[in-house]
């Protein structure tokens, strides 16, 4: 199957089909690739199950349904969101602790660092950001193969989000200084360690690796760090009728993480950044664990040895 000409006629051609329709596509997708139980299903489940350890198996499999529905409906709205209108975009996104956290830091024309989950939806976050908070840059995966990669960086493009590519020169060095241009958000998907040079935390009672980078901008850019939970939540009345969805989501903003002892180490320092903002989020992957779309390794007892010596060796 040619994954980049499946995902580039998704993006080109979902918005021609009518929601209704596409929502019961996906929903039914979900529900298939749920009862087949393959390897990221069973992933999902075993994720969920670390951090609800208040479920039994049987409660952590109808959880990981939602997962699944939850996780297909980030990707129908991703398909679709080149066609969404500026009154749909307002109507499916809802802001908590924005203009108490973050807003007076922007107003003022500071940059703020930005921890994301695998969490709701990202893209819609983003989108809604760059057009009414703030100038929005970010880091994405590298995808294979390229031309893949390549209409993914048009689409976030079209939203108007800027986005480096990990592993492509100096990303944190770019990062930093677009952080000190200032007047911009930098929201880093950091609830996974992609190079094995993460941060060891311990992440609702499990220790597991997490990217370093939301606390390295703000130590280097002296930028404020907040964990941010992006939520699903059910529309209704006049909010559901002009979002043209029955789903839109909560982007909730904790506040600022305190700034280390500057007299620590700058390991140290990172350290305590990564797991304040792992704490704040947890919350969010907690309460609401449905939407938590992770069906990679995680806990640091599930990574295979090359990659625990290599988070040894690094960390």
């Amino acid at each position: 199957m040619n994954v980049a000409a499946a995902y580039t006629f998704a993006w080109r051609n979902a918005t021609k089909i009518p929601e209704p329709v596409l929502r019961g596509l996906f929903t039914a997708v979900a529900d298939v690739t749920w009862l087949r139980h393959g390897k990221a299903v069973r992933r999902m489940e075993s994720n969920y199950a670390r951090v609800r350890p208040d479920l039994d198996a049987a409660a952590v499999r109808r959880l990981s349904r939602a997962g699944m529905r939850s996780y297909m409906r980030y990707f129908r709205e991703a398909f679709t969101l080149q066609g969404v209108t500026t009154a749909k975009l307002r109507a499916r996104v809802r802001l908590e602790g924005y203009d108490e956290h973050v807003r007076p830091v922007i107003d003022d024309g500071g940059a703020v660092s930005l921890a994301l989950g695998h969490l709701g939806n990202w893209d819609l976050a983003g989108a809604y950001g760059s057009q009414y908070l703030a100038g929005v840059l970010t880091v994405a995966e590298r995808l294979k193969p390229d031309e893949l990669f390549e209409e993914f960086l048009r689409f976030r493009g079209s939203l108007g989000i800027d986005v480096l590519a990990l592993g492509n020169g100096d990303v944190l060095g770019a990062l930093v200084r677009g952080a000190k241009e200032g007047g911009r958000l930098l929201p880093l998907l950091s609830d996974r360690d992609l190079t094995s040079t993460g941060i060891e935390v311990d992440l609702a009672g499990h220790r597991a690796r997490v990217a370093a980078g939301p606390a390295l901008v703000g130590l280097e850019a002296e930028v404020p760090v907040h964990a941010v939970g992006i939520t699903y939540e059910r529309l209704r009345g006049a909010r559901r009728r002009t979002a043209g969805t029955p789903w839109g989501i909560v982007i909730h903003f904790y506040p600022p993480l305190p700034v280390p002892d500057v007299g620590l180490p700058r390991a140290e320092r990172a350290r305590l950044l990564t797991q304040g903002w792992v704490d704040q989020l947890a919350g969010s992957i907690v309460e609401h664990t449905h939407d938590w779309h992770m069906l990679q390794r995680v806990f640091v007892a599930d990574l295979g040895p090359a990659r625990q010596r290599a988070a040894r060796e690094n960390g």
